[in-house]
């Protein structure tokens, strides 16, 4: 398990994701203003946790890594802002799959 700060340790099957910014400018070159922006759906993970508890007792591991980039759906986790950055808060089913 590794944190982001000593402020911020996720429980349980939980992950701290940085979210990726999304490109301000289109390939054409378009400036897009922030209400045209989507939602990022692509993170590199800065901690996780110990792993969601079972009914028997034993502790899941969990499939991802800190410093892995992964892709999420669009409106899942919650956001929260600590020290003026902005960091996610996922459970692990939310994640759909590792960019590689």
């Amino acid at each position: 398990m590794t944190m982001v700060s000593t402020r911020l340790r996720p429980m349980g099957d939980r992950i701290v994701v940085k979210p990726l910014a999304r490109e301000t400018v289109t390939k054409s070159g378009i400036v897009l203003p922030d209400t045209a922006k989507e939602k990022p759906q692509e993170g590199e993970i800065l901690a996780v946790g110990p792993g969601k508890v079972l009914d028997n007792g034993k502790r899941t591991t969990l499939e991802v890594q800190v410093g892995q980039r992964v892709l999420f759906a669009k409106y899942s986790g919650t956001e929260v802002k600590i020290d003026g950055e902005e960091y996610l808060i996922l459970r692990e089913n939310d994640i759909m799959g590792i960019v590689e």
